[in-house]
């Protein structure tokens, strides 16, 4: 039987999520409520016309490897952001298609480019900021699609259950690193198809010392 590697990493988390208890390297939660948390590095998501204005016509992505999250993939295709104050070059494109442009960065990214990009949650583009796309084919203008994404927890209604919370909540997070922090305001967004896992950027990872495996739990 065949398994992707985003089903052994939905495994992994799971079986790391009901073993708070173990003594784990920077990630022992007590009593089984612990999750991973990983990092997000910039990266944008297309859709099916910007694929083709960008790769050319006819062009789909093409998976390079699967996800945390079933049924996401990273791409084998790359963009260069540019803005009249600074470009970044080879930032990773995700998949599937979506129904609009979206540009993740970080607070870090988005200033040294110029951008005021607002903190919301991914699929939110109220305030975003502006940006051109850069590919193999083509450019476009990416106007009201650069955000930094605001920490959240990818959930199954299970596991909402087991930890006492619904979607669209905002919860604190201690997290379990090197350098331990507590993360206000993090959205849980429930879902029968997610993995449980915590999804925060760059500049929150290096600022909490994150390391691969690390995990968090919610806290009063």
């Amino acid at each position: 039987m065949s398994i992707s590697e985003g089903e052994i990493r939905e495994l992994v988390q799971r079986v790391l999520a009901q073993c708070g208890g173990m003594d784990l390297p920077g990630a022992s939660c007590p009593g089984g409520r612990g999750f991973l948390i990983e990092a997000s590095a910039r990266h944008v998501h297309l859709t099916t016309q910007a694929v083709e204005a960008l790769f050319g016509p006819g062009a789909r992505l093409t998976k390079k490897r699967d996800l945390s999250q079933p049924g996401e993939f990273l791409s084998e295709q790359r963009v260069k952001l540019v803005t009249p104050k600074g470009e970044i070059a080879n930032v990773a494109v995700l998949g599937p298609e979506r129904g609009a442009v979206q540009v993740e960065l970080s607070l870090t990214d988005a200033r040294g480019l110029g951008v005021a990009a607002p903190v919301n949650l991914s699929g939110d583009l109220t305030g975003a900021g502006d940006v051109y796309l850069v590919g193999d084919h083509g450019m476009i203008a990416a106007p009201g699609s650069v955000i930094a994404a605001k920490a959240h927890i990818h959930m199954t209604p299970a596991d909402a259950a087991r930890l006492g919370v619904k979607d669209g909540d905002l919860v604190r997070v201690r997290a379990r690193t090197s350098r331990p922090v507590t993360f206000d305001q993090v959205v849980v967004r429930v879902k029968g198809s997610f993995a449980l896992a915590m999804h925060i950027d760059f500049d929150e990872a290096n600022g909490c010392g994150l390391g691969r495996g690390d995990m968090g739990e919610i806290v009063p």
